[in-house]
């Protein structure tokens, strides 16, 4: 069973695993329900926008109340996306924007930019809470995905407490600079 401790965490999951066309986007209807054993589920069921074929996804919602968006989870490490996944978030909302605001941008863009740092400084924000207090990075086995492990075998030194304190710091930085 998938354990998502956010809707948010719902959502990333969901677009981190794409249809068999590799299409990740589909219309869900979403539904809360109980299971026999008094669980909280989340189900997500549609189509695929390419292809039509269905999808859906169940997930288990932790008991704990959810953290406010752009907020992935709790205080405890995510049981369905890996360091490496969060990292790449974390990268690829930094990117669609430029980390410092343009003069003159329209109020709309001044209010995606501002979501995509916040999506990033969550991203990472999320990395360090696979790092064990005894020691300074995130171990090779909490990498469960095949994304993450590349990520992590590409350039492991990235998920360093104190490389992911500063990525961090500089986002915040960012987010600051669009308030």
């Amino acid at each position: 069973m998938l354990i998502a401790r956010s809707s948010v965490e719902c959502q990333l999951y969901m677009d981190l695993h794409a249809c068999s066309c590799g299409e990740t986007k589909f219309e869900a209807e979403h539904v809360l329900r109980e299971d026999p054993e008094g669980r909280l589920l989340a189900v997500y069921a549609g189509s695929c926008a390419r292809c039509g074929l269905p999808r859906q996804f169940t997930f288990e919602l932790d008991e704990a109340i959810p953290p406010s968006p752009p907020a992935f989870g709790g205080p405890t490490a995510s049981r369905i996306i890996c360091p490496g996944e969060f990292l790449l978030v974390a990268e690829q909302a930094a990117a669609s924007v430029a980390l410092v605001p343009a003069a003159g941008a329209a109020p709309d863009q001044g209010d995606r930019d501002r979501l995509a740092v916040a999506t990033a400084v969550e991203a990472v924000s999320e990395v360090l809470k696979f790092i064990p207090d005894s020691m300074d990075a995130v171990p090779e086995d909490a990498f469960i995905s095949t994304v993450g492990r590349a990520a992590y075998a590409r350039e492991p030194g990235r998920f360093t407490r104190a490389r992911l304190a500063a990525t961090a710091s500089a986002y915040r930085e960012a987010l600051s600079a669009r308030l």
